[in-house]
């Protein structure tokens, strides 16, 4: 490899990680985005380029015209999806592309494997290793995510389990490690193709497995997940191919994708282990918090909620999933904009895991333009919910359930929550007064605090526009 090819792949791996820094705070996101765009574009030259490209080294031979079109085909793609998309479907956009990603990565490996099978030299352990791996990661990706898609749509959002489930899927994965060790030391053997098209099978079955028995609330964590599997998938198709730039963007998607998870599983205060194979929101765990609290629930109007909002000191909206279903962060925009007119202070409460994917209520309100500024994490802005005149839930449940602080019984119990229940005047947007993702009541709807704005958010919120402007 050459010294400017080396050089320029130096500059492609900083290129990648500044994009992954700046993608950690919504203010550079896009830059963040721009930035990870030009060190893809820059590792591409780099590899058709031909001077000392390691590639080269290993006998390959390019067609310019291919690429150019494969370029051209997910470009176009990519900004269809991009401009056509609402924000409201971001989610499942993401889990569509992540697993188009790690079925890319999957191809890459099979197709090496495949020719390195039937070459006179065989493939070595090592990288017959790395083949395998990113075989089985990104064909679970792939398949996982194509699931995680169609739980974000609604089409099987809840758990589908049956008895032996684990055992079965112990069994697949048990079957799967059995190949890969026959075919680390075996890849030249006659049976070889077809053990290894049964295990890329399996692969793909085991991320369908792995997947139907999780809640779709609980995706978020899914998605990051498997978009940690894709980079380690892309990762050891580097390490195949002999590819730098490949090991750098899969360990920085691989490694980022893996501390989120982490993150987001200890905002819960649950293990891993527990999304994957709990079954969370199922009947199992409705009937843990069947007895549900005890109190009045205490409904109030558009206009007496306005005029609270009018005359409040300081206003903290808490965003939840019923917002985006509703769409209606461009009305909280505005409500938000009109209260900051008559010098009311208003923030808003972001709990980790609001939503349907990592960020997504910050991608909603940035989408709105709601000032960055105004995005409080939940525990910055906990200590100060006591001081707080109004709190205006739209469309979170369990984030704000108080009985993951009260109830040791609860399925929620010890999961860090927004302590809506600490302000002087609690108001909860909910079309009606179904229960959470938990499958549990809320006990913050029957706080003496509390008031219940029933309807649609959308609605809503208009409808406060209008009384604040009234009033």
């Amino acid at each position: 490899m050459s010294s400017t090819i080396a050089l320029l792949l130096i500059v492609v791996s900083v290129l990648f990680i500044l994009g992954i820094k700046f993608l950690s705070s919504p203010k550079t996101a896009r830059k963040g985005n721009l930035v990870a765009a030009a060190g893809m574009v820059l590792g591409l030259l780099i590899l058709c380029n031909g001077n000392g490209v390691s590639a080269w080294s290993h006998g390959w031979s390019f067609n310019y015209t291919l690429i150019v079109i494969g370029t051209v085909i997910g470009l176009i793609i990519g900004a269809i999806g991009a401009y056509s998309v609402k924000m409201t479907a971001m989610p499942q956009m993401v889990a569509l592309f992540n697993g188009l990603g790690g079925g890319a990565a999957a191809l890459v490996a099979s197709l090496e494997f495949m020719k390195g099978a039937h070459s006179v030299e065989g493939i070595k352990a090592f990288i017959a290793v790395a083949m395998l791996f990113a075989t089985l990661i990104g064909s679970l990706s792939f398949s996982g995510s194509i699931i995680a898609y169609f739980k974000l749509e609604g089409k099987c959002e809840k758990p589908i389990t049956f008895p032996g489930q684990n055992i079965m899927n112990g069994l697949i994965l048990l079957v799967i490690f059995g190949l890969c060790g026959y075919l680390t030391v075996n890849s030249g053997a006659s049976n070889a193709t077809i053990a290894f098209l049964v295990l890329a099978g399996l692969a793909l079955f085991f991320g369908v497995a792995m997947v139907m028995p999780i809640g779709g609330a609980d995706m978020p964590v899914v998605i990051s997940l498997l978009n940690s599997f894709t980079g380690l998938a892309v990762a050891a198709d580097g390490f195949a191919i002999n590819n730098t730039a490949m090991i750098v963007a899969g360990t920085l998607v691989g490694s980022s994708g893996t501390l989120l998870t982490l993150l987001m599983c200890k905002a819960m205060n649950r293990p891993v282990s527990n999304v994957l194979f709990g079954a969370f929101g199922s009947s199992g765990a409705a009937a843990a918090g069947a007895g549900g609290p005890a109190g009045t629930v205490k409904p109030i109007q558009a206009d007496e909620v306005a005029l609270l909002l009018a005359y409040a000191t300081r206003v903290v909206v808490v965003p939840g999933y019923g917002m985006a279903v509703a769409q209606a962060q461009h009305s909280v925009r505005e409500l938000t904009e009109e209260l900051g007119k008559r010098g009311v202070e208003v923030q808003f409460a972001i709990h980790p895991v609001a939503g349907r994917m990592p960020g997504h209520m910050n991608v909603l309100l940035a989408e709105a333009n709601v000032p960055y500024d105004q995005l409080i994490e939940m525990e910055q802005i906990n200590p100060s919910m006591d001081r707080v005149d109004v709190c205006l839930v739209i469309g979170a449940n369990d984030v704000v359930n108080p009985a993951a602080h009260e109830d040791k019984s609860s399925p929620i119990y010890g999961m860090p929550i927004i302590d809506a229940d600490h302000c002087k005047t609690c108001i909860v947007m909910k079309r009606s007064m179904a229960a959470g993702f938990a499958g549990i009541e809320n006990a913050l709807f029957y706080k003496d605090n509390t008031r219940m704005l029933f309807g649609d958010a959308k609605a809503s919120l208009n409808a406060l526009v209008a009384a604040v402007k009234a009033s």
